[in-house]
């Protein structure tokens, strides 16, 4: 087998039509090979890595990645690549891969900066290039939102999927020289913009998006596609500051928030809406909403909907409604076993439990309904509701029979317990020991940087900067492994203890679902979660699906 000596890696960002293909980047390095090494790359191999629609921000590239798996086994002699920017523009995940090359005693080679980590000033000035390459990425970042601050003080729809109540239209206007500049602006649909009101008007009413949306079914309003408003569509559209009026009021509340807002007091007439841009972060999974203290606040050259009074009462509601840390979200009653198991064979929804208004001897009496139903009422869905308590009753005794009938439970806690006490899962020490040297590494790299010839002020200023950050960091982590010391075998051991616990009390199922006392509502739901994977309901009939069946 022909040994390899040399890997080579391009990569090509789709987001610029700028700069070399990878196939021209692969090429070059190889003819820089052949001219420079023509003694060693005579019997032995090349390897070729390519990345195609990739960004130099992070390290996350498949290709990329299966470089580094390959360079721990075939240990080439040199890495080479057309550009330094090629591998990374980040100065930590290139000081990390310099690291590993070093430890490996691979040389990396960079054609078009003429680097050669095998000799000291390159290395030296290989560090200095990353610094800048990362420079230019964050300088680029402010370009791109300094462009964005420019176009909303112009009031422009950017395009995208308008706002219900608003469509987009284009609109032209003759600047300098005669020339022809076109445009988007949102134009208003009556029809829709009522429904829009609906919702805020019965938003103050109710405060609560599902009362809303229980109004919306009950009256028959749909959507734009022609189906019920989903509860975060709802949210949604209470939240688009598009149809909050640029008055006075608004002005204030954006001011509280600390947006950046692209227009003075002065400017607010109340006559058009706002547009607010930077709203979600799309390098993210889903495009999650930004806080309000990064949007860009612009009045547009729509006619707004709601008062700006109106609407930041609306946002009030809507924050006082979030869950904190005083106020928690309440994700299971205290009183149901199968809330959330149940589903609905009519319309495929999840079925929930519902206290009734009035308790009886028997203590809390309460149904499992339709979640559809629960929304919309038998307008989404008819399926008749089931007794809470004579459910859990009914599906008790099943689980009961199950368990003295099948020694199937008996083995699944059997091998749960094996599994927590011989448990072969990374050891979590490891991992944060694996943290703190990847970041001594790092600071070691630029302690070494430091030490190259004259830096500038500023340059050596924000590596001492990185280094005490990295110390901070090291100590939280060295923190953390000594706790992890204290409390990783005794969690073991408990979580075994607990199982071995349920393996006892699984035999007796009466004791466990019908003396008082014996297990609380959530260890009881836990065994029964345990067992059961899922219920059907029909409106009939009831089918418990036992385990994986």
């Amino acid at each position: 087998m022909t040994p390899v000596k040399f890997f080579i890696y391009s990569r090509k960002s789709v987001y610029t039509g700028k700069g070399e293909s990878v196939e021209n980047q692969v090429e070059m390095c190889r003819q820089y090979i052949f001219s420079k090494f023509p003694e060693s790359v005579s019997g032995s191999g090349i390897a070729v890595y390519e990345d195609e629609g990739f960004s130099a921000k992070n390290t996350d590239r498949p290709r990329f990645r299966q470089m580094l798996a390959d360079m721990r086994t075939c240990r080439p002699d040199y890495l080479v690549c057309y550009r330094l920017d090629r591998i990374s523009r980040n100065v930590s995940d290139f000081s990390a891969l310099i690291e590993e090359l070093n430890e490996r005693s691979i040389s990396f080679v960079c054609i078009k900066e003429e680097f050669d980590t095998s000799k000291p000033m390159g290395k030296a000035m290989m560090y200095i290039a990353s610094v800048f390459a990362q420079l230019e990425r964050e300088t680029i970042a402010e370009r791109v939102r300094d462009n964005m601050l420019m176009l909303a003080r112009t009031g422009r729809w950017l395009g995208g999927t308008a706002p219900l109540g608003y469509g987009s239209e284009k609109i032209s206007e003759i600047i300098i020289d005669g020339r022809i500049r076109t445009a988007c602006k949102l134009k208003e649909i009556p029809a829709e913009l009522e429904t829009v009101n609906a919702i805020f008007d019965k938003f103050i009413e109710l405060q609560s998006v599902s009362g809303v949306s229980k109004y919306l079914i009950n009256k028959g309003i749909r959507s734009r596609s022609g189906k019920f408003f989903s509860l975060p569509g709802i949210k949604e559209i209470l939240q688009n500051p598009a149809y909050c009026t640029a008055d006075k009021d608004a002005f204030l509340y954006f001011n509280t928030v600390n947006a950046d807002i692209c227009f003075d007091e002065k400017d607010c007439s109340g006559r058009f809406g706002l547009l607010a841009y930077n709203k979600r972060d799309y390098k993210k999974k889903n495009a999650p909403r930004r806080p309000a203290d990064q949007w860009i606040v612009a009045i547009g050259k729509h006619s707004g909907l709601i008062s700006g009074r109106r609407w930041s009462a609306v946002q009030k509601i809507i924050e006082d409604n979030i869950p904190t840390g005083k106020k928690p979200a309440k994700m299971h009653n205290d009183y149901s076993l199968l809330s959330g198991l149940i589903v609905c064979e009519k319309c495929g929804s999840r079925m929930f439990a519902k206290p009734r208004s009035v308790k009886s001897s028997n203590g809390r009496q309460y149904d499992y309904i339709c979640s559809s139903k629960l929304r919309g009422g038998t307008k989404l869905c008819s399926c008749p509701n089931l007794t809470g308590m004579q459910t859990d009753e009914l599906v008790c005794r099943n689980i009961s029979g199950y368990v003295k009938e099948s020694p199937r439970i008996l083995t699944l806690l059997e091998k749960l317990e094996r599994d927590i006490r011989n448990s072969e899962k990374d050891d979590p020490q490891e991992t944060v020991e694996a943290a703190v040297k990847k970041l001594s590494d790092e600071a070691d790299n630029l302690i070494c940087a430091l030490s190259q010839g004259e830096l500038s002020t500023a340059f050596v200023q924000k590596v001492n900067a990185r280094i005490a950050e990295i110390d901070s960091e090291i100590k939280k982590l060295e923190d953390k492994k000594n706790a992890l010391g204290l409390e990783s075998e005794a969690d073991r051991s408990d979580q075994a203890d607990i199982v071995g616990a349920i393996a006892e009390e699984l035999f007796d199922m009466k004791k466990i679902f019908s003396e008082p006392g014996a297990l609380s509502v959530h260890e009881r739901r836990s065994i029964v979660r345990l067992i059961v994977k899922r219920i059907y309901w029909d409106g009939e009939n009831m089918r418990i699906c036992i385990g994986g069946k």
